[in-house]
């Protein structure tokens, strides 16, 4: 909030949470994924970005959070937008340096996928994460609502 003439305002510009998700790939196509504690989904490791850090570096710090791997970040492979939350997620796509895996307070499970498995397991908007870091085209920008992405205009 701001203050003007003295009266508190809200701000007429919506408010988005922005997070960051790292694709990990393996040299054999296989990718990290996390069944996350709190709701039991299959998703690429990944949370809210910090207010001082620079997306890479969230990046490489959620991935170790979560499953006690160090990636190296390669490329932005995806921005998505929830627009139901007001959530916007910055996909990355990186490679393994080092660590070993672990579970977390955050994950009740770490496995190292086939793009199919991918499909199988995880809702349509964290598998659309996945297939679009694992192509080579230019990154893409997305909107979903929470469950189901949104055809473009």
């Amino acid at each position: 909030m701001y203050m003007s003439n003295s009266r508190q305002e809200t701000p007429s510009t919506p408010l988005h949470s922005v997070s960051v998700a790292g694709v990990v790939v393996r040299e054999d196509g296989r990718v990290l994924t996390i069944q996350r504690a709190d709701n039991g989904t299959w998703e690429p490791p990944g949370g809210v970005l910090e207010l001082s850090e620079a997306p890479e570096d969230g990046v490489r710090r959620e991935v170790y959070e979560e499953t006690g791997l160090k990636v190296q970040v390669e490329r932005l492979t995806g921005v998505y937008k929830n627009t139901a939350r007001g959530v916007v997620a910055l996909v990355f796509r990186c490679h393994v340096e080092g660590g070993h895996e672990q579970l977390s307070d955050e994950s009740t499970a770490v496995e190292w996928l086939t793009p199919a498995e991918v499909v199988d397991r995880m809702g349509e908007v964290f598998a659309v994460r996945v297939t679009d870091a694992l192509r080579d085209d230019a990154p893409h920008v997305r909107s979903h609502d929470g469950r189901k992405v949104i055809a473009s205009a």
